[in-house]
């Protein structure tokens, strides 16, 4: 099906929406100065559950629900703007229509991250021979001992030992025998000079007093542990002959660790060093840990496009052991620019609305602002420029003022009006021209030499995730659907360690692509229910056919776009199925044929 075939299409279904609102007023004409007048009133007839549902009689029944139909009064929409449109309190209730006040508040994204426990490498340290000798016996012989500081660790004997204690008391002789002078000053050095070379070689201050007071050397040296920890590697092997510097032991204090976490290219604008991490792990899925992130590697791994964020975390209990995984979260509280910030460092929290409130088609964003002061509601359009989106709101740049009251629920029945009454519309670019979410041109579909076998079989894991959600949901199974969420999420993490191997203009066309998937995908992993676990899959299923229309993985089967024009208030969803039957997920068996097919990827497309 063509651009232009799918747009007439849409058209016929914004029809009997718009005149669902449009007949809810009073009939107006478009002056030449742009102005909406009165004319003749006309009887028409709607259903009190569909108000979409309008007709010229009562001599039937409402289609949907077979109820009988209601009288409509229409009203005045004398003296507003084209972008204007005038409801009574009974028509807005009718009609369904929700506000919201626009208001200053900090708002969170999520950012998920996973990773792994690690030695915290400042606290790691390695046990050496200070001299060369033999390693007589060794105390610790397996890893993962716990020690304290001044557990003897090994035994080493060396002649080297042996000969500097013999320095030592030749030089307290010299110095005993050199009487007063010039002599006496030299020989002091030289017992010091003795003195200091023992203690590098490891003995402590008693030890070096007792040969100097002229008992038994030494011939053995303990090697003793320089603070509590554990070892987590034995080098040496006891017999064997060490060199100076030689590693005996590798050593770490684990009672603070660094978990390690990979983040995506796309999340890095939302993380920054002193925000608080929260994580779990597996072998206690109900205990929670927190740290701050201490470091973000500045270089990329191209392999698999993320950065390393390190995140420093106290282990006083030991809980957390190296090379444990690790499920994290970010709370990304962002500023009105939309960059990550401490809220106690920032004096004005930004502007937001929720994100039920803009009707977005390609670049633009509308959103609808009830007017104070009239006897009617006035509901105004309005071109706004938006941030990114945190959660439920999006953060808005322009357009809105802080107390104005914004459409919320019914937007799309207020705009569809006005597109019919000749008036300003979403739907319509500033060229006049229709504009939809779909625009192919701005997407080119890739030749499927360019792209890697590999990523290609990612895609089609991914596609396959997706339509087991969207078969469940059909058939209303909230426990599969969630299975079948996490199932996709890790199609998507190996569809994004393919993307690597992509050309560098592909790779970037993914980059794009895959930012608004994965977020839709994340809003379905933190759903409690089919409710609201419907709500991100619209978003998800757009930007999939996006993703599918870009990669043309349809060359062994046909992908079949439907359209169901009542799902979410008449505002209308789309799904990706392969079976030419209308398999609804958004009503699931209250209405599982309800929709049509719109456009196909594959041998069948035209």
């Amino acid at each position: 099906m063509s651009f232009k075939q799918i747009r007439l299409w849409l058209l016929v279904l914004l029809i009997p929406v718009a005149f669902g609102l449009g007949f809810l007023m009073r009939g107006a004409e478009i002056s030449p100065d742009g102005m909406a007048t009165k004319k003749d009133q006309v009887q028409r007839w709607t259903c009190a559950m569909h108000p979409q549902i309008i007709l010229p009689t009562n001599e039937q029944q409402c289609p949907i629900c077979f109820m009988d139909l209601i009288l409509l009064e229409e009203e005045s929409q004398s003296g507003l703007n084209t972008n204007e449109l005038a409801l009574s309190p009974e028509a807005a209730a009718l009609a369904d229509v929700g506000t919201s006040t626009v208001q200053r508040r900090f708002v969170s994204r999520q950012v998920p991250l996973v990773g792994k426990v690690a030695v915290d490498e400042t606290r790691q340290r390695n046990i050496t021979a200070r001299f060369g000798g033999r390693l007589d016996h060794l105390h610790l012989a397996s890893t993962g001992v716990r020690v304290n500081r001044g557990m003897k660790l090994a035994e080493i004997y060396s002649p080297e030992i042996y000969g500097a204690q013999a320095e030592l008391q030749s030089a307290i002789g010299a110095l005993e025998a050199a009487g007063e002078g010039d002599a006496a000053v030299g020989a002091s050095r030289l017992v010091d000079s003795a003195k200091k070379r023992l203690l590098l070689l490891g003995l402590d201050e008693k030890q070096i007093s007792n040969i100097a007071e002229g008992h038994q050397f030494a011939d053995h040296l303990t090697v003793v542990a320089p603070f509590d920890g554990v070892v987590i590697e034995r080098v040496a092997t006891e017999g064997q002959y060490v060199k100076t510097g030689s590693v005996l032991y590798a050593m770490a204090d684990l009672s603070s660790v660094w978990v390690t976490l990979e983040a995506y290219e796309r999340d890095l604008p939302w993380l920054r060093t002193g925000q608080t991490v929260q994580f779990s792990i597996r072998s206690n899925p109900g205990l929670q840990f927190s740290g701050e992130i201490l470091f973000m590697d500045p270089v990329l791994n191209e392999r698999t496009r993320t950065v390393e964020v390190r995140v420093q975390v106290t282990n006083k209990e030991g809980l957390l052991k190296p090379g444990m995984l690790v499920s994290a979260e970010v709370q990304a509280v962002l500023d009105a620019t939309g960059q990550p910030v401490n809220p106690d460092h920032v004096t004005q929290a930004p502007l937001v609305i929720p994100t039920s409130a803009p009707l977005l088609t390609g670049k633009r964003a509308v959103v609808y602002v009830k007017l104070p002061g009239a006897d009617d509601s006035v509901y105004q359009g309005r071109m706004v420029k938006l941030g990114p989106r945190a959660g439920d709101f999006y953060l808005v740049n322009d357009g809105l003022n802080e107390g104005e009251e914004v459409v919320t629920r019914g937007a799309f029945k207020i705009d569809s009006a006005l597109q019919i009454l000749a008036g300003s519309s979403m739907m319509m670019a500033p060229d006049g021209t229709q504009e939809t979410l779909e625009k192919k041109e701005e997407i080119p579909t890739w030749n499927p030499a360019l792209v890697p076998e590999e990523f290609r079989h990612g895609l089609s894991r991914l596609l396959d995730s997706y339509l087991v959600i969207q078969n469940t949901l059909a058939q209303d199974d909230e426990v599969r659907s969630a299975v079948a969420v996490m199932d996709m999420t890790a199609a998507m993490n190996n569809v994004q360690s393919q993307s690597a191997n992509l050309p560098v203009a592909a790779l970037m066309q993914w980059d794009a692509l895959a930012t608004p998937l994965d977020s839709a995908l994340q809003s379905m992993v933190h759903s409690t229910d089919l409710a609201s676990r419907r709500e991100p899959f619209e978003p998800l299923s757009d930007n999939l056919w996006l993703v599918l229309e870009s990669f043309d993985t349809s060359e062994r089967q046909v992908i079949r776009r439907f359209n169901c024009p009542m799902a979410f208030d008449n505002k209308g969803a789309n799904w990706i199925q392969l079976d030419a039957v209308t398999n609804n997920p958004y009503y699931g068996h209250m209405m599982l044929r309800c929709g049509a097919e719109v456009a196909t990827l594959g041998q069948d497309e035209k």
